[in-house]
C-alpha cells in the first residue's frame, strides 16, 4: 500500500503556551544569619573590653564566653529581620503572564 500525500503541513501549529507566575525580590536568609551572629561577636568584643577585669579569668576567657552567650541571639535576630524583609517582599510581589518563546534561531 502506497500512502497519498497529504494536503496538510508536516507541522501542526500551536498557540503559544501561557503561565502565570509570581515575581518577588526575596531576601537572602544565609547573609543575614551571618550578619546576626557577627553582630553578636561585636557586642561580646565590647562587653570583654569595656567590663572590669577579674583576677580569675583573663579577658580573652570573658570574651570566649560571651561571643558564644551572645551570637546565637544575634542569629536569631538576623532571621528576624530576614522573615520581615521576606514578608514585606510578599507584599510588593507582581503577578506576569509568561509565553514560551521558540529557541530557534532568527536568520
Amino acid at each position: 500500500m502506497t500512502s497519498l500525500p497529504s494536503s496538510e503541513p508536516d507541522y501542526i501549529e500551536q498557540a503559544p503556551e501561557l503561565r502565570r507566575a509570581t515575581v518577588r525580590r526575596a531576601p537572602k536568609f544565609v547573609p543575614f544569619l551571618i550578619a546576626g551572629a557577627l553582630v553578636g561577636i561585636l557586642a561580646a568584643a565590647i562587653v570583654a573590653l569595656a567590663g572590669p577585669g577579674s583576677a580569675s579569668f583573663d579577658r580573652s576567657t570573658v570574651f570566649g564566653f560571651f561571643a558564644v552567650l551572645l551570637a546565637l541571639p544575634g542569629v536569631a535576630l538576623g532571621a528576624a529581620i530576614a522573615l520581615v524583609l521576606d514578608r514585606g517582599s510578599v507584599r510588593r510581589s507582581e503577578r506576569i503572564v509568561l509565553e514560551q518563546a521558540d529557541d530557534a534561531p532568527s536568520a
